[in-house]
């Protein structure tokens, strides 16, 4: 019998993935789900197979990661062209290679000090506003938004309206005309902010992914432009938003794991790591289509059939993280695929882990004694959206500081 897919998460920890995956795991066999989308597919549970099968080619990223939890989702639309999440082959390469010095390590490092700085900054705004204050609104949002609106040349002072629109495009229960209004004017907005990059180069990632593209002789179309910049706005900050937010809360909900990282500001590298596995904020896991006749385990997806990596259940699997439901700031789990895995690996983790990594080496030293300012069973969280955490954070601490 094919099971409904598990889309939310258990109500007993917010923390865990849905309780079906440790099934599946222990199994080892495929799982056929039926999904919002109105297709079946596979549910790929452990974490070898997750990343033997995000590396093969035979694999077609041309479907939203997340199209199986959208109602009746088209899955028979064209591709947008510049769609880096979605394009594969030659045409993926090109853009990746466009993109990837953008984004490699060294760059992301040299950006730092800044990130530190725009970090400190929203701290003292909220010691000088006073407790109790929400979280997600003055610290979760604005550090990524800042930090993304730089990076692409985007006015600061656009931002409250960018939110607005990017938070409204992750949802998955259904298009609405407010949506379809927010993803117009969003996309209006990168068309104009484009044009006049094109107009006048500045230093900015759109400015040089412009003068990069003419200089390799495959100059970026306006739509490819557009299409980039749309993705890296809502990419760049709703993930790491809501890291940020429900990191904070599975640390002060494990007070011991806090404890060590409050000692040690130097344990914040490995906490990133292990946050980003525990949690596993892209919950509904990556929708793939075969292309070709795909053999997994002792089974075999036809070609033209549906798959998903459950990230989530990969990031628990039991034989590559002992004690995997256990927040352990210390364990080594850098090997965990919170990123995705193969050739569509988030472009911009070395930007998250950087922002991470400042934001917990910062906030609980400046604010030592930081605790939720409601109890933890009455927070919110957002299930509903292709990014998991919480709607609100409201924290309060001893002051002054």
């Amino acid at each position: 019998m094919t099971e409904s897919f598990p889309v939310g998460r258990p109500s007993g920890c917010p923390f865990d993935p849905a309780r079906e995956y440790a099934a599946y795991r222990r199994t080892g066999e495929l799982a056929k789900v039926a999904t919002p989308a109105g297709v079946d597919a596979y549910v790929i549970s452990r974490y070898d197979d997750v990343r033997t099968l995000l590396r093969d080619s035979r694999l077609s990223s041309r479907l939203a990661p997340s199209d199986h939890v959208v109602p009746d989702a088209d899955l028979e639309r064209e591709v947008e062209s510049g769609s880096i999440l979605q394009v594969d082959g030659a045409a993926h390469k090109r853009l990746r290679r466009l993109l990837a010095t953008e984004f490699a390590a060294r760059r992301m490092e040299a950006m730092r000090p800044r990130i530190a700085a725009m970090i400190d900054e929203r701290i003292d705004a909220m010691l000088a506003a006073g407790g109790p204050v929400d979280l997600v609104k003055e610290f979760a949002l604005p550090i990524p938004s800042l930090v993304i609106c730089e990076l692409l040349g985007v006015p600061y002072a656009d931002r409250d309206e960018f939110q607005e629109r990017s938070a409204l495009l992750v949802r998955v229960d259904g298009w609405t005309d407010e949506i379809g209004r927010a993803s117009d004017e969003l996309n209006q907005y990168i068309v104009g902010l484009v044009l006049a990059k094109q107009a006048e180069r500045e230093d900015d990632l759109l400015s040089r992914l412009i003068t990069r593209g003419e200089e390799s002789g495959t100059p970026l179309s306006l739509e490819e432009l557009v299409t980039v910049g749309v993705t890296l706005l809502i990419a760049g900050h709703e993930t790491t938003a809501n890291m940020i937010a429900l990191s904070t809360l599975a640390l002060l909900r494990n007070p011991d794991e806090l404890a060590k990282l409050r000692s040690d500001p130097a344990l914040a590298p490995a906490a990133v790591e292990e946050l980003l596995r525990y949690l596993s904020v892209v919950h509904f896991g990556l929708f793939r289509q075969v292309t070709d006749e795909l053999p997994v385990g002792s089974s075999t997806i036809e070609a033209g059939g549906f798959l998903i990596a459950a990230l989530s259940s990969a990031n628990r699997d039991e034989t590559v993280f002992p004690d995997p439901d256990r927040l352990d700031v210390e364990r080594e789990a850098a090997a965990h695929v919170a990123f995705g895995f193969g050739p569509h690996q988030c472009l911009g983790q070395q930007l998250a882990r950087v922002e991470l990594q400042e934001v917990f080496t910062r906030l609980f030293t400046r604010i030592p004694t930081l605790r939720l300012a409601v109890p933890f069973e009455e927070i919110d969280y957002r299930n509903n959206t292709l990014v998991y955490g919480v709607t609100a954070l409201p924290v309060t601490w001893d002051g002054p500081i």
